[in-house]
């Protein structure tokens, strides 16, 4: 095993950084979890749910998102009081969770399937949805090479890649917020408002129609969902927050030269000053976690909610089941609704919603991705520190676009479906959680000084989080047989 893994330093000792600056000077790490939350789970599988059962289940998204905000407490609790990124601390309680990781994340995230419908979004959005269709030009492959291109300059554009990253996906969220409310107003009643309501407090139903795979899926993307929580690590070092102010950002490769990054972190002494400012830095990660990813997570997803359950479930009391959306046909469905309803408007609208959704979560899967996996392989083997890591995640985000063209290509040849791949992608990911929630309170609670360590409620809401994520995920194995051998 030596021959393959570079041996881990031991922490060294510092004093934490002490938090200058106010919150809001500071803020933007949550909005990034944000713009990758509302990705396929709030605009295509809790939209495509609702639209065929709908309002009963909604519980489970605001189930989900809030699950999340624990976790993501304790992935920051890790970085603000070490400054490694969580993927190094796994590595300190078994070197094999490196090359683990790196599995994971390669077969939630290969699959293209937000490249592809962005890029389709943004062709119906410009043109239509079949403009072109018999031409290169107005293909899936040509227009997710578009939004990949489109990413590549935002993030080695700049000097900084966390700062274009940040900038551009608080534009985004932006515009999917404002684009909702501006449907909701459109298509909204009290009943509708009322409905939704019943679904949020109907707590732990199940249709009997829906499978617990379907469920697993749906509790997964109620948030970023998959190894994509982690990517908070890289966020809050790049952001200087707590001990990640010792770590120095990740810099372009293409525009400037790349200083060594340490491999690990940091550990401070049990002084009363060290003390006082974790509380600092906590707090930070607090309202940080609560303001943008809860909060706004919460509202963009029922807001995503309602505008299918005023839209799309009406139209399948009326007609049927058959009258339920195809999942790569969901987004322009409710579109052309909103467009027979509302005129251009209302269509247009929705679509660059889809547009900023889709795009957005692409670009951070794209960032967070690179950052994983660069990070890992950084970390963990031999040699690997004889390139700085801004080369390796140069390397890793240019394979990723790379393939993800192939990808698309061979799948539209093939005729399968973008979005299906995304449910794919979040049934993997659920198996991932069941497996580094638990790891990481295990790690926070081993490795941290005591008065750092997760409390009395942090330590419950993770066991409920591990219990729920790892429960669903043996269902789902139990389900899995019982259908190949039924």
């Amino acid at each position: 095993m030596s021959k393959i893994y570079e041996p881990l330093d031991d922490f060294k000792t510092v004093d934490l950084p002490e938090k200058q600056l106010p919150f809001w000077k500071i803020a933007g790490p949550g909005a990034i979890l944000v713009g990758l939350s509302i990705g396929a789970g709030e605009i295509v599988i809790w939209p495509r749910i609702t639209a065929e059962y709908g309002s009963s289940m909604v519980w489970a998204a605001v189930f989900g998102v809030f699950l999340q905000l624990w976790i993501n407490f304790e992935v920051g609790r890790w970085t603000i009081a070490t400054g490694e990124t969580v993927f190094t601390g796994y590595s300190r309680i078994w070197r094999g969770f490196g090359p683990l990781f790196i599995l994971l994340i390669i077969v939630g995230w290969i699959a293209p399937g937000w490249a592809r419908e962005s890029g389709a979004a943004l062709k119906a959005l410009i043109f239509n949805p079949k403009w072109q269709a018999d031409n290169f030009l107005g293909s899936d492959t040509f227009w997710t090479i578009i939004t990949f291109a489109a990413a590549s300059l935002i993030l080695f554009g700049p000097k900084l890649v966390y700062k274009s990253v940040e900038n551009t996906v608080e534009v985004l969220v932006a515009v999917v917020t404002i684009g909702l409310i501006l449907v909701a107003i459109m298509v909204g009643s009290l009943d509708k408002w009322k409905e939704l309501g019943a679904g949020i407090v109907n707590i732990g139903y199940k249709d009997p129609n829906m499978s617990v795979k379907d469920l697993f899926i749906a509790l997964v993307f109620a948030g970023a969902g998959g190894t994509a929580n982690l990517f908070y690590t890289f966020y809050l070092r790049d952001k200087n927050i707590g001990m990640g102010a010792r770590i120095p950002g990740l810099r372009n490769p293409l525009r400037e030269r790349t200083e060594k990054v340490p491999a690990t972190g940091f550990l401070f002494e049990e002084t009363e000053e060290n003390r006082n400012r974790f509380a600092d830095w906590w707090g930070y990660i607090k309202r940080d976690q609560i303001l943008f990813f809860w909060a706004l997570n919460t509202f963009t997803i029922l807001l995503f909610i309602f505008g299918a359950l005023a839209v799309l479930h009406p139209q399948v009391l009326e007609k049927g089941i058959e009258a339920v959306p195809s999942k790569n046909q969901l987004i322009f469905d409710e579109a052309d609704i909103l467009g027979n309803s509302f005129g251009e408007f209302g269509r247009r609208i929705f679509l660059m919603v889809g547009v900023a959704t889709l795009f957005g979560t692409q670009l951070a899967l794209l960032d967070g991705v690179g950052r994983s996996i660069s990070d890992i392989i950084y970390t963990n083997f031999k040699g690997a520190q004889k390139r700085s890591l801004s080369w390796w995640y140069l390397l890793i985000v240019g394979i990723w676009i790379v393939a993800g063209c192939v990808i698309t290509y061979v799948m539209e040849q093939l005729n399968v479906s973008g979005l299906g791949f995304l449910f794919s992608a979040a049934y993997m990911g659920g198996f991932a959680m069941a497996l580094y929630v638990p790891l990481t309170l295990y790690m926070n609670r081993r490795f941290l000084p005591s008065f750092a360590k997760p409390k009395a409620i942090s330590t419950i809401m993770m066991l409920i989080a591990s219990a729920v994520y790892i429960g669903f995920a043996i269902s789902s194995i139990i389900w899995e047989l019982k259908r190949l051998i039924g």
